[in-house]
Order: structure tokens, then sequence, then C-alpha cells
């Protein structure tokens, strides 16, 4: 089956990701997982923002979720002797990302959402989010290696394998792979709308992610292109399986927003990239001034038409009670 809508009403904590009605509800937090133990590294350009080994991760989540975060996206940090063209690393079970999942699972069973990235970028030697044929992307050469990634995601306990490279086709490859490995109650939350933006630096530098020649404009969205582009895209992963379509910067695309949650029946996300996060942490000299200006911010996404949001305010936010 390439549709199955009951993925999104799985578990109770899906069912309030997807379909509650508080901003609180819908609010995802990511995370950058290492190797080793005890590390937990300030991100410079995202200050509140680390990355943590599994050990410091698992403690972390712990007390989040204490405080009713209940939905955790998980980005892999891989070393540089584990990267290749191929990023072949990235599907092993003993890298760290699969290994936090399987133990987030084994501790918080249904009652938490664990999102993974599907993508190529982390560990390739390149830095680019597909497999380099002849000094380009290749889509097609690099669909296997996305599935062999959320296979791998999906078998740790992944609720929602996020397929972030913007690969014309993975969806549809994705869902096949899962259905032929009984894997019919992992999500797809795909990156139907990703432009090739200028916001995501602070996050290249979060997960060591930046090419090493080149841009990103073969297979991310032309910033420039209009609403029909925007809604094929969409359509085009919803009618191949797609769970969550996410569209991606946030704040500077909230008219696509709105034109992407009026032409699709699935769930819309978006993500509060790390431009804009680290933006408003250098423009709020206070908890207080920062609490109004994510407030708005929340607000307005919600007003487009998201569903759900992932920031990396999420923790802040519903520590200091600002969405109350």
């Amino acid at each position: 089956m390439n549709i199955r809508p009951r993925i999104n009403r799985w578990t109770p904590a899906r069912r309030d990701l997807n379909f509650g009605h508080s901003i609180i509800s819908c609010l995802v937090q990511p995370h950058f997982v290492v190797a080793g133990s005890g590390v937990d590294q300030e991100i410079s350009s995202m200050p509140g923002i680390n990355r943590q080994s599994v050990d410091v991760l698992l403690s972390t989540i712990a007390k989040d979720m204490a405080m009713g975060i209940t939905a955790h996206m998980l980005f892999p940090v891989v070393d540089s002797h584990d990267k290749d063209s191929t990023a072949s690393k990235a599907s092993s079970q003993d890298m760290p990302l699969q290994q936090a999942v399987k133990q987030l699972k084994s501790k918080y069973g249904k009652d938490i959402v664990l999102m993974t990235d599907v993508c190529l970028c982390t560990a390739t030697d390149h830095g680019h989010c597909g497999i380099v044929h002849n000094h380009e992307i290749d889509n097609d050469l690099t669909i296997p290696e996305l599935c062999k990634i959320a296979q791998s995601h999906a078998e740790a306990g992944a609720d929602y394998v996020s397929a972030s490279d913007m690969m014309d086709g993975r969806v549809k490859a994705i869902r096949t792979t899962l259905e032929s490995a009984g894997l019919v109650n992992t999500g797809i939350l795909s990156y139907s709308v990703k432009y090739a933006s200028s916001f995501y630096g602070p996050f290249r530098d979060a997960a060591s992610s930046a090419p090493s020649f080149g841009d990103r404009g073969s297979h991310q969205m032309d910033i420039r292109s209009g609403y029909d582009e925007a809604i094929l895209e969409a359509v085009s992963d919803e009618a191949e399986g797609a769970d969550i379509i996410m569209v991606k910067p946030a704040l500077t695309y909230l008219d696509v927003v709105r034109q992407v949650s009026d032409a699709v029946a699935r769930p819309v996300a978006v993500y509060n990239v790390s431009g804009e996060y680290s933006m408003v942490m250098a423009a709020t000299p206070d908890e207080e001034s920062r609490a109004k200006m994510v407030r708005e911010i929340f607000h307005s996404f919600k007003r487009a038409g998201a569903d759900v949001i992932v920031s990396y305010h999420t923790r802040e936010a519903v520590a200091g009670n600002w969405l109350n």
C-alpha cells in the first residue's frame, strides 16, 4: 500500500502530535547525536543547542519527556573517519542514531514520537545529499542508499523516517522498501517543499554537513519558484505515500505553508530552521523578550496552516510556559 492513514493514528503520542489543537502538543525538539560517551558540546552558532552522545541524549530527553515534550527529531553527526562517498555507514545499526532510537523506544515505547533524518549529507565525505556521479548529484543512484538508511532507522524503532534529501521519487521507493520489510507502522515525513535557503548555515555547522563543493540548487527548490511547484512537490509526495508533508524553512515561506496546507489532506509540518532560531537568539536580550517573539512566531505557523512545528525553541518555550 502507498497510503496508510492509520500510521498517523498508530499511537497516542502520534495522535497528539498530528491532531492536537494546542501549540505545545504539535512541537518537535531536534537533537544532534554524536559518537562517544559523556559528550555534551555546545554549538556556538546555536546557543542552547548541543551535540550529545547517546548517554547524554537519553538524559536530556528524559527531562524533556518529564516536561511533556514527547516528539523528538534526531540528526546524526558522523565522525570524519566514518564518512565515504556513498554514506555507507549511515545505515549501520551500530551508528549512534540507531542506538539512541533503540534505547529510547525501549524506555518510552508508544509514549514517544521519534523522527529520524534520512539523507546522505551527514555521512558523505563530500557533504552532498546524494551520490556524486560525473560531478553531479545523481538522483537515481541516490535513492537505493536512502532506502537502506530509512529501513535501518525503521528497524531501530523510528516512528517517522524523515526524507530531507529532495530527490525525485524517494518517497515511493522508501514506502515500497518499508512495506516489503513488513515495517508497515513506520511513517514517512517528507521534506516535500524544501528550498535552497540561506537560513541553513548554523545547522550545517552543527551536523558537519556543508558541501565541499558546489551547492544544492539542483535538487532543493529555487527560492524564486511559485506556488505551482510547491503544490506539485507536496501533492506528488502525498500520492507516493508521505504521511506528513514538510515545508522548510518556515518563517520566510508562510504563504507557501498556507497554499500547501490547502492542497493536501495529510498533516503539514514546518521546520523553524537554524538560521531563524539563531536570529531570534541574537535579537532578544532576555528571556521575556524572547518568549514574546517565539510565541508570536509559533502562532504565525499555526495560522498559516501548520499541524506540526519542528523548532529549536521547543524546550525553552515549554520549560518557560511561554505558550500558556
